[in-house]
Protein backbone atom coordinates (compact mmCIF):
# COMPACT_ATOMS: atom_id res chain seq x y z
CA UNK A 1 0.00 0.00 0.00
CA UNK A 2 0.88 3.64 -0.07
CA UNK A 3 2.45 6.02 2.21
CA UNK A 4 -0.61 6.72 4.77
CA UNK A 5 -2.38 10.26 3.86
CA UNK A 6 -1.86 12.80 6.71
CA UNK A 7 -5.76 13.82 8.37
CA UNK A 8 -6.28 16.84 9.56
CA UNK A 9 -6.41 17.30 13.18
CA UNK A 10 -9.11 18.24 15.20
CA UNK A 11 -9.41 22.82 15.07
CA UNK A 12 -10.26 23.47 18.58
CA UNK A 13 -7.83 24.76 20.76
CA UNK A 14 -6.01 22.39 23.66
CA UNK A 15 -7.53 23.38 26.99
CA UNK A 16 -4.07 23.92 28.83
CA UNK A 17 -0.11 24.35 27.17
CA UNK A 18 1.32 21.23 25.59
CA UNK A 19 3.52 21.27 28.47
CA UNK A 20 1.11 21.20 31.23
CA UNK A 21 -0.22 18.03 29.15
CA UNK A 22 3.34 16.21 28.47
CA UNK A 23 4.37 16.88 32.36
CA UNK A 24 0.53 15.14 33.13
CA UNK A 25 1.27 12.06 30.48
CA UNK A 26 4.32 11.62 32.43
CA UNK A 27 3.01 11.87 36.44
CA UNK A 28 -0.35 10.81 35.77
CA UNK A 29 0.89 7.44 34.26
CA UNK A 30 3.45 7.37 36.64
CA UNK A 31 1.06 7.06 39.38
CA UNK A 32 -1.47 4.62 37.76
CA UNK A 33 1.17 2.31 36.05
CA UNK A 34 2.98 1.80 39.42
CA UNK A 35 -0.40 0.14 41.21
CA UNK A 36 -0.95 -1.72 38.35
CA UNK A 37 2.19 -3.50 38.69
CA UNK A 38 1.44 -4.38 42.18
CA UNK A 39 -1.61 -5.21 40.83
CA UNK A 40 -0.27 -7.37 38.79
CA UNK A 41 3.08 -8.53 40.47
CA UNK A 42 1.19 -9.38 43.69
CA UNK A 43 -1.49 -11.29 41.88
CA UNK A 44 1.23 -13.55 40.49
CA UNK A 45 3.14 -13.86 43.71
CA UNK A 46 -0.12 -14.93 45.33
CA UNK A 47 -0.20 -17.80 42.99
CA UNK A 48 2.80 -18.66 42.95
CA UNK A 49 3.18 -18.98 47.20
CA UNK A 50 -0.56 -21.00 47.09
CA UNK A 51 1.11 -23.31 44.97
CA UNK A 52 3.56 -23.81 47.21
CA UNK A 53 1.58 -23.58 50.64
CA UNK A 54 0.40 -27.34 49.63
CA UNK A 55 3.24 -28.37 51.06
CA UNK A 56 4.18 -25.72 53.11
CA UNK A 57 1.28 -24.52 54.88
CA UNK A 58 2.72 -20.84 55.94
CA UNK A 59 3.19 -20.22 51.69
CA UNK A 60 -0.45 -20.50 51.90
CA UNK A 61 -0.66 -18.28 54.91
CA UNK A 62 1.56 -15.76 52.97
CA UNK A 63 -0.16 -16.46 49.71
CA UNK A 64 -3.55 -14.48 51.09
CA UNK A 65 -2.12 -12.22 52.81
CA UNK A 66 -0.12 -11.12 49.61
CA UNK A 67 -4.09 -11.67 47.88
CA UNK A 68 -5.34 -8.55 50.13
CA UNK A 69 -3.32 -6.12 48.93
CA UNK A 70 -4.03 -7.10 45.49
CA UNK A 71 -7.43 -6.29 45.53
CA UNK A 72 -6.64 -2.62 47.39
CA UNK A 73 -3.87 -2.19 44.38
CA UNK A 74 -6.91 -2.86 41.89
CA UNK A 75 -8.78 -0.27 42.94
CA UNK A 76 -6.32 2.31 42.75
CA UNK A 77 -4.97 1.18 39.30
CA UNK A 78 -8.80 1.86 37.61
CA UNK A 79 -9.44 5.28 39.27
CA UNK A 80 -5.94 6.60 39.05
CA UNK A 81 -6.05 5.52 35.12
CA UNK A 82 -8.70 8.17 34.62
CA UNK A 83 -6.20 10.88 34.60
CA UNK A 84 -3.78 9.33 31.89
CA UNK A 85 -6.56 8.39 29.66
CA UNK A 86 -8.11 11.65 29.49
CA UNK A 87 -4.58 13.16 28.69
CA UNK A 88 -4.05 10.64 26.39
CA UNK A 89 -7.39 11.67 24.61
CA UNK A 90 -6.79 14.84 24.37
CA UNK A 91 -3.26 15.35 23.24
CA UNK A 92 -2.55 12.19 21.34
CA UNK A 93 -6.40 12.36 19.55
CA UNK A 94 -5.60 11.46 16.12
CA UNK A 95 -2.72 8.87 16.94
CA UNK A 96 -4.57 7.05 20.10
CA UNK A 97 -7.95 6.29 18.51
CA UNK A 98 -6.19 5.11 15.00
CA UNK A 99 -4.44 2.49 16.97
CA UNK A 100 -7.96 1.49 18.95
CA UNK A 101 -9.63 0.92 15.56
CA UNK A 102 -6.64 -0.77 14.04
CA UNK A 103 -6.84 -3.39 16.78
CA UNK A 104 -10.67 -3.58 16.77
CA UNK A 105 -11.64 -6.54 18.90
CA UNK A 106 -8.87 -6.68 21.30
CA UNK A 107 -8.84 -3.32 21.97
CA UNK A 108 -12.95 -3.13 22.85
CA UNK A 109 -12.46 -6.45 24.92
CA UNK A 110 -10.24 -4.77 27.49
CA UNK A 111 -13.43 -3.63 29.46
CA UNK A 112 -15.19 -7.37 29.60
CA UNK A 113 -11.53 -8.94 30.59
CA UNK A 114 -10.76 -5.99 33.13
CA UNK A 115 -14.36 -6.80 34.26
CA UNK A 116 -13.48 -10.55 34.66
CA UNK A 117 -9.94 -9.97 36.27
CA UNK A 118 -11.88 -8.32 38.71
CA UNK A 119 -14.37 -10.48 39.47
CA UNK A 120 -12.09 -13.83 39.35
CA UNK A 121 -10.16 -11.49 42.00
CA UNK A 122 -12.85 -11.08 44.78
CA UNK A 123 -13.98 -14.47 44.25
CA UNK A 124 -10.08 -16.03 44.86
CA UNK A 125 -9.84 -13.94 48.00
CA UNK A 126 -13.48 -14.12 49.78
CA UNK A 127 -13.56 -18.75 48.89
CA UNK A 128 -10.56 -18.87 50.39
CA UNK A 129 -11.76 -21.16 53.94
CA UNK A 130 -15.00 -22.61 51.82
CA UNK A 131 -12.80 -24.22 48.98
CA UNK A 132 -9.91 -25.06 51.33
CA UNK A 133 -11.01 -28.51 50.96
CA UNK A 134 -10.47 -27.93 46.82
CA UNK A 135 -7.29 -26.08 46.56
CA UNK A 136 -6.52 -26.94 43.18
CA UNK A 137 -10.35 -25.76 42.24
CA UNK A 138 -8.98 -22.27 44.44
CA UNK A 139 -5.53 -22.10 42.87
CA UNK A 140 -7.41 -22.23 39.37
CA UNK A 141 -9.54 -19.36 39.91
CA UNK A 142 -6.78 -16.99 40.89
CA UNK A 143 -4.34 -18.40 38.30
CA UNK A 144 -7.18 -17.50 35.61
CA UNK A 145 -7.41 -13.86 37.31
CA UNK A 146 -3.63 -13.88 37.01
CA UNK A 147 -3.75 -14.32 33.24
CA UNK A 148 -6.45 -11.93 32.68
CA UNK A 149 -4.22 -9.28 34.38
CA UNK A 150 -1.47 -10.72 32.33
CA UNK A 151 -3.68 -10.27 29.25
CA UNK A 152 -4.97 -6.83 29.53
CA UNK A 153 -1.71 -4.86 29.64
CA UNK A 154 -0.64 -7.16 26.53
CA UNK A 155 -3.65 -5.65 24.86
CA UNK A 156 -2.97 -2.17 26.19
CA UNK A 157 0.88 -1.82 25.60
CA UNK A 158 0.05 -3.53 21.87
CA UNK A 159 -2.25 -0.60 21.26
CA UNK A 160 0.36 2.19 22.95
CA UNK A 161 2.96 1.06 20.58
CA UNK A 162 0.85 0.56 17.56
CA UNK A 163 0.53 4.43 18.50
CA UNK A 164 3.59 5.22 17.94
CA UNK A 165 4.19 4.38 14.32
CA UNK A 166 1.94 5.68 12.06
CA UNK A 167 3.77 4.47 8.72
CA UNK A 168 2.94 1.07 9.99
CA UNK A 169 -0.66 1.29 10.24
CA UNK A 170 -1.12 0.47 6.60
CA UNK A 171 -0.15 -2.96 7.11
CA UNK A 172 -2.15 -3.89 10.24
CA UNK A 173 -5.19 -5.57 10.11
CA UNK A 174 -6.43 -6.29 13.40
CA UNK A 175 -4.43 -7.07 16.83
CA UNK A 176 -2.42 -9.72 15.74
CA UNK A 177 -0.93 -8.39 13.01
CA UNK A 178 0.17 -5.55 15.52
CA UNK A 179 1.92 -8.32 16.72
CA UNK A 180 4.64 -8.21 14.18
CA UNK A 181 6.15 -4.75 15.56
CA UNK A 182 9.84 -6.26 16.67
CA UNK A 183 9.49 -4.11 20.11
CA UNK A 184 5.99 -5.20 21.29
CA UNK A 185 6.95 -8.55 23.00
CA UNK A 186 10.34 -7.04 25.16
CA UNK A 187 8.40 -4.32 25.82
CA UNK A 188 6.11 -6.35 27.58
CA UNK A 189 8.09 -8.37 29.17
CA UNK A 190 9.67 -5.89 30.10
CA UNK A 191 6.95 -4.29 31.76
CA UNK A 192 5.73 -7.72 33.83
CA UNK A 193 9.67 -8.03 34.84
CA UNK A 194 9.35 -4.61 36.44
CA UNK A 195 5.95 -5.47 37.74
CA UNK A 196 7.31 -8.40 39.68
CA UNK A 197 10.47 -6.02 40.79
CA UNK A 198 8.30 -3.36 42.17
CA UNK A 199 6.01 -6.42 44.02
CA UNK A 200 9.11 -7.42 45.70
CA UNK A 201 10.62 -3.99 46.80
CA UNK A 202 6.60 -3.17 48.41
CA UNK A 203 6.30 -6.22 49.64
CA UNK A 204 9.30 -5.83 51.54
CA UNK A 205 8.05 -3.00 53.35
CA UNK A 206 4.87 -4.39 53.94
CA UNK A 207 5.71 -7.54 55.53
CA UNK A 208 8.87 -5.63 57.59
CA UNK A 209 7.35 -2.81 58.84
CA UNK A 210 7.32 -2.61 62.72
CA UNK A 211 3.18 -2.86 63.28
CA UNK A 212 2.93 -6.60 61.22
CA UNK A 213 2.43 -8.92 63.77
CA UNK A 214 4.55 -11.32 61.82
CA UNK A 215 4.96 -13.94 64.75
CA UNK A 216 1.29 -14.11 65.28
CA UNK A 217 0.68 -15.07 61.34
CA UNK A 218 3.18 -17.46 60.74
CA UNK A 219 4.72 -20.26 62.25
CA UNK A 220 8.11 -20.22 60.28
CA UNK A 221 8.15 -17.09 58.94
CA UNK A 222 9.27 -14.07 60.80
CA UNK A 223 9.99 -10.19 59.72
CA UNK A 224 13.65 -10.58 58.36
CA UNK A 225 12.79 -13.89 56.67
CA UNK A 226 10.32 -12.20 54.99
CA UNK A 227 12.24 -8.80 54.05
CA UNK A 228 15.10 -11.45 52.58
CA UNK A 229 12.29 -13.34 50.67
CA UNK A 230 10.81 -10.83 48.80
CA UNK A 231 14.24 -8.91 48.30
CA UNK A 232 15.18 -11.72 46.35
CA UNK A 233 11.84 -11.57 44.37
CA UNK A 234 12.64 -7.92 43.60
CA UNK A 235 16.74 -8.67 42.42
CA UNK A 236 16.22 -11.91 40.46
CA UNK A 237 13.65 -10.13 38.77
CA UNK A 238 15.63 -6.43 38.88
CA UNK A 239 18.07 -8.91 36.93
CA UNK A 240 15.77 -9.93 34.00
CA UNK A 241 15.30 -6.13 33.44
CA UNK A 242 19.09 -6.19 32.54
CA UNK A 243 18.05 -8.98 30.11
CA UNK A 244 15.28 -7.36 28.50
CA UNK A 245 15.85 -3.86 28.77
CA UNK A 246 18.72 -3.72 26.19
CA UNK A 247 16.15 -6.26 23.91
CA UNK A 248 13.29 -3.68 23.97
CA UNK A 249 15.80 -0.73 23.17
CA UNK A 250 17.37 -2.55 19.96
CA UNK A 251 14.17 -3.44 18.61
CA UNK A 252 13.23 -0.08 18.76
CA UNK A 253 12.23 1.46 15.22
CA UNK A 254 15.11 3.95 14.53
CA UNK A 255 12.40 6.86 14.14
CA UNK A 256 12.27 7.76 17.70
CA UNK A 257 15.86 7.44 18.95
CA UNK A 258 17.50 10.45 20.26
CA UNK A 259 20.76 11.28 22.73
CA UNK A 260 18.37 12.44 25.11
CA UNK A 261 17.04 9.12 24.95
CA UNK A 262 20.00 7.14 25.51
CA UNK A 263 21.48 9.34 27.91
CA UNK A 264 17.85 8.86 29.97
CA UNK A 265 18.34 5.55 29.54
CA UNK A 266 22.08 5.09 30.68
CA UNK A 267 21.09 7.26 33.63
CA UNK A 268 18.18 4.63 34.23
CA UNK A 269 20.51 1.71 33.75
CA UNK A 270 23.27 3.18 36.14
CA UNK A 271 20.18 3.14 38.95
CA UNK A 272 18.93 0.08 38.32
CA UNK A 273 22.54 -1.49 39.09
CA UNK A 274 23.01 0.48 41.96
CA UNK A 275 19.63 -1.39 43.09
CA UNK A 276 20.75 -4.69 42.42
CA UNK A 277 23.90 -4.19 44.37
CA UNK A 278 21.80 -2.91 47.49
CA UNK A 279 19.17 -5.97 47.04
CA UNK A 280 22.20 -8.66 46.72
CA UNK A 281 23.70 -7.39 50.26
CA UNK A 282 19.82 -7.13 51.63
CA UNK A 283 20.30 -10.81 50.38
CA UNK A 284 23.44 -12.14 51.85
CA UNK A 285 23.14 -9.65 54.86
CA UNK A 286 23.32 -10.53 58.56
CA UNK A 287 19.66 -10.25 60.51
CA UNK A 288 20.64 -7.16 62.24
CA UNK A 289 21.54 -5.87 58.83
CA UNK A 290 18.65 -6.50 57.27
CA UNK A 291 16.55 -3.35 56.29
CA UNK A 292 19.05 -0.86 56.42
CA UNK A 293 19.75 -0.25 52.83
CA UNK A 294 16.35 -0.33 52.08
CA UNK A 295 15.48 3.33 51.38
CA UNK A 296 18.74 3.47 49.10
CA UNK A 297 17.17 0.73 47.54
CA UNK A 298 13.78 2.01 47.08
CA UNK A 299 15.43 5.53 45.51
CA UNK A 300 17.36 4.19 43.14
CA UNK A 301 14.61 1.81 41.74
CA UNK A 302 12.04 4.83 41.86
CA UNK A 303 14.74 6.51 39.56
CA UNK A 304 14.87 4.10 37.65
CA UNK A 305 10.80 4.06 37.00
CA UNK A 306 11.04 7.54 36.48
CA UNK A 307 13.37 7.77 33.84
CA UNK A 308 12.45 4.85 32.13
CA UNK A 309 8.75 6.34 31.88
CA UNK A 310 10.61 10.14 30.64
CA UNK A 311 12.24 7.62 27.96
CA UNK A 312 8.77 6.32 26.67
CA UNK A 313 7.88 10.36 26.60
CA UNK A 314 10.80 11.27 25.15
CA UNK A 315 11.01 8.29 22.21
CA UNK A 316 7.59 9.13 21.79
CA UNK A 317 7.47 12.81 21.16
CA UNK A 318 10.65 11.55 18.53
CA UNK A 319 8.30 9.06 16.99
CA UNK A 320 5.49 11.09 16.22
CA UNK A 321 6.76 14.22 15.18
CA UNK A 322 7.17 13.62 11.27
CA UNK A 323 3.15 12.88 11.26
CA UNK A 324 2.53 15.35 13.47
CA UNK A 325 4.08 17.92 11.41
CA UNK A 326 2.52 16.36 8.43
CA UNK A 327 -0.91 16.62 10.14
CA UNK A 328 -0.51 20.10 11.46
CA UNK A 329 -0.01 20.92 7.75
CA UNK A 330 -2.96 19.35 6.82
CA UNK A 331 -4.62 20.89 9.58
CA UNK A 332 -3.29 24.24 8.07
CA UNK A 333 -5.09 23.87 4.80
CA UNK A 334 -8.16 22.48 6.04
CA UNK A 335 -8.33 25.92 8.09
CA UNK A 336 -7.82 28.15 4.82
CA UNK A 337 -10.21 25.88 3.37
CA UNK A 338 -12.77 26.72 5.89
CA UNK A 339 -12.47 30.25 5.99
CA UNK A 340 -13.03 30.91 2.31
CA UNK A 341 -16.12 28.79 2.28
CA UNK A 342 -16.88 31.03 5.05
CA UNK A 343 -15.66 34.55 3.75
CA UNK A 344 -17.28 33.55 0.40
CA UNK A 345 -20.85 32.53 1.97
CA UNK A 346 -21.08 35.60 3.89
CA UNK A 347 -20.16 37.40 0.36
CA UNK A 348 -22.53 35.80 -1.51
CA UNK A 349 -20.33 34.26 -3.87
CA UNK A 350 -20.64 30.79 -5.06
CA UNK A 351 -18.02 28.60 -5.41
CA UNK A 352 -16.27 28.14 -8.62
CA UNK A 353 -13.26 25.67 -9.88
CA UNK A 354 -10.29 27.98 -10.69
CA UNK A 355 -7.85 27.49 -12.89
CA UNK A 356 -4.15 26.75 -11.15
CA UNK A 357 -2.81 29.00 -9.31
CA UNK A 358 0.70 29.56 -10.82
CA UNK A 359 2.43 31.07 -7.06
CA UNK A 360 1.77 29.91 -3.60
CA UNK A 361 1.37 33.79 -3.05
CA UNK A 362 -1.37 33.46 -5.80
CA UNK A 363 -2.79 30.18 -4.41
CA UNK A 364 -3.32 31.82 -0.77
CA UNK A 365 -5.06 34.72 -2.76
CA UNK A 366 -7.34 32.65 -4.27
CA UNK A 367 -8.51 30.18 -1.72
CA UNK A 368 -9.19 33.10 1.41
CA UNK A 369 -8.61 36.92 -0.14
CA UNK A 370 -10.61 36.55 -3.42
CA UNK A 371 -13.85 36.11 -1.58
CA UNK A 372 -13.69 39.81 -0.45
CA UNK A 373 -11.18 41.39 -2.47
CA UNK A 374 -10.64 41.85 -6.62
CA UNK A 375 -8.07 43.58 -8.72
CA UNK A 376 -10.33 46.57 -9.42
CA UNK A 377 -13.88 46.35 -8.46
CA UNK A 378 -14.82 46.45 -4.79
CA UNK A 379 -16.46 43.31 -3.60
CA UNK A 380 -17.10 43.39 0.42
CA UNK A 381 -13.37 44.50 0.58
CA UNK A 382 -11.43 47.20 -1.52
CA UNK A 383 -9.93 46.76 -4.50
CA UNK A 384 -6.42 45.23 -4.91
CA UNK A 385 -5.53 48.99 -6.80
CA UNK A 386 -6.59 50.27 -3.62
CA UNK A 387 -4.43 48.60 -1.36
CA UNK A 388 -1.54 48.57 -3.51
CA UNK A 389 -1.54 52.40 -3.11
CA UNK A 390 -1.92 52.29 0.48
CA UNK A 391 1.17 49.83 1.06
CA UNK A 392 3.09 49.72 -1.83
CA UNK A 393 6.62 48.82 -1.11
CA UNK A 394 5.14 48.05 2.30
CA UNK A 395 4.59 44.04 2.52
CA UNK A 396 5.56 44.42 5.83
CA UNK A 397 2.76 46.86 6.89
CA UNK A 398 0.69 44.83 4.93
CA UNK A 399 0.89 41.95 6.85
CA UNK A 400 0.89 43.68 10.18
CA UNK A 401 -2.97 44.38 8.76
CA UNK A 402 -3.98 41.59 7.83
CA UNK A 403 -2.98 39.78 10.92
CA UNK A 404 -4.64 42.20 13.40
CA UNK A 405 -6.80 44.66 11.08
CA UNK A 406 -9.02 47.61 12.08
CA UNK A 407 -12.33 49.59 10.84
CA UNK A 408 -11.53 52.53 8.68
CA UNK A 409 -14.31 53.42 7.28
CA UNK A 410 -17.95 52.85 8.13
CA UNK A 411 -19.12 51.92 4.55
CA UNK A 412 -16.70 48.49 4.36
CA UNK A 413 -17.18 46.23 7.10
CA UNK A 414 -14.83 44.91 9.53
CA UNK A 415 -12.09 42.52 8.37
CA UNK A 416 -11.34 39.73 10.40
CA UNK A 417 -7.84 38.28 10.96
CA UNK A 418 -6.73 35.70 8.72
CA UNK A 419 -4.74 33.16 10.47
CA UNK A 420 -1.64 31.99 7.87
CA UNK A 421 2.01 30.53 8.20
CA UNK A 422 4.60 33.22 7.93
CA UNK A 423 5.49 31.75 4.78
CA UNK A 424 2.03 32.09 3.29
CA UNK A 425 1.62 35.86 5.01
CA UNK A 426 4.86 36.84 3.20
CA UNK A 427 3.63 35.23 -0.69
CA UNK A 428 0.10 36.53 -0.25
CA UNK A 429 1.50 40.02 0.12
CA UNK A 430 4.39 39.77 -2.51
CA UNK A 431 1.39 38.59 -4.79
CA UNK A 432 -1.05 41.60 -4.03
CA UNK A 433 1.62 44.19 -4.56
CA UNK A 434 2.64 42.72 -7.75
CA UNK A 435 -0.34 42.34 -9.10
CA UNK A 436 -0.62 43.67 -12.70
CA UNK A 437 -2.50 47.02 -12.79
CA UNK A 438 -1.33 48.20 -9.44
CA UNK A 439 1.96 49.07 -9.42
Amino acid sequence: MGPLPAPHDIPLPLPVSPLFLELAIVFLFLIHILFVALMLGGSLLTVAFEIRGRRRPDCDVLAREIAATVTVSKSLAVVLGVGPLLVMNVFYTVFFYSANALTGAAWLAVIPLVTAAFLLTYLHKYTWDRLAGAKGLHIAIGALASALFLVVPFVFLTNINLMLFPDRWTSVHGFLTALVLPNVVPRYLHFVTASVALTGLFLMAYFGRAGFPAEEVFREFDRRALRRRFASVALGATGLQLLFGPLLFFTLPAVGISWALILNILAGVSLAIVAIVLLTREVVAPGARLGVRYLATATALTGTVVFMAYGRHLYRESALAPQRTAIAARTAEFEETVLAAQMRAKAGIRHTKAEAATSPGEQVFRSICSACHARDTRLVGPPLTEIDRIYKGNPAGLIAWVKAPGKKRPDYPQMPAIKLTPAQYQAVAEFVLAVPGTS
